[in-house]
């Protein structure tokens, strides 16, 4: 029987708040107003993520792929990341990441790890790499759990041996759609309440005695 483990990257894999706020302050940028839109449904998954390589190409209109991925190549892991992987395969279990941040990073993390599958948002682009400002949306912030049966799918593993780990609301809809779940150094009560298992401590190497 294959089973899965799901990450968020975000906050559990990467140990950031945001990919997309990472570079943002690498920009001296800000996405507040943007956010607050979203979250009142005034704007979906792809216009945010549009304002969002706006906000890039306002400072440097020439920006390209290699520019973001050296800015995400800064980025670090979260403490155990690698080791819990690791662990993970040595069990039997497949990995993968789901995450509305942003791919380039998904794409780093996942081979540095060994993860063997990851789905995020990506940046469209000219040959050259140039930045188009559109976006390639792949994953819902409000519905990760989408992403998260796509996943499993892919990896032809069932929903019911498939456990998610995630530390913030957006993740939730993933807590959902998997047999087990586990809120990983949780934002608030909110997540801690609708996970199966809760880890406070911030080294991913805790969740492994809930496999």
């Amino acid at each position: 029987m294959s089973r899965l483990v799901v990450f968020d990257m975000d906050g559990v894999l990467a140990d950031i708040e945001s990919s997309w706020v990472f570079v943002h302050r690498r920009f001296g940028v800000n996405n507040d107003h943007s956010l607050y839109a979203y979250l009142r449904g005034e704007i979906d998954d792809l216009e945010f993520i549009r304002r969002d390589i706006a906000l890039w190409r306002e400072k440097d209109p020439d920006v390209d792929e290699g520019k973001i991925s050296k800015i995400l190549g800064d980025v670090p892991l979260m403490r155990g990341a690698k080791e819990t992987v690791s662990e993970l395969r040595t069990r039997g279990y497949k990995s993968a990441i789901v995450s509305a941040g942003i791919d380039l990073l998904a794409e780093r993390i996942s081979r540095e790890c060994g993860i063997d599958l990851h789905l995020a948002n990506g940046l469209g682009k000219l040959p050259s790499g140039k930045l188009t400002g559109e976006g390639i949306l792949n994953v819902r912030l409000m519905d990760k759990g989408e992403a998260v049966v796509s996943a499993a799918r892919t990896l032809e593993v069932a929903l019911n041996d498939t456990v998610s780990v995630g530390n913030s609301r957006y993740d939730v809809t993933m807590f959902e759609r998997t047999g087990s779940s586990i809120a990983f150094h949780p934002s608030d009560n909110f997540v801690r309440s609708r996970a199966k298992q809760v880890v406070e401590d911030g080294d991913l190497t805790t969740l492994l005695k809930y496999l």
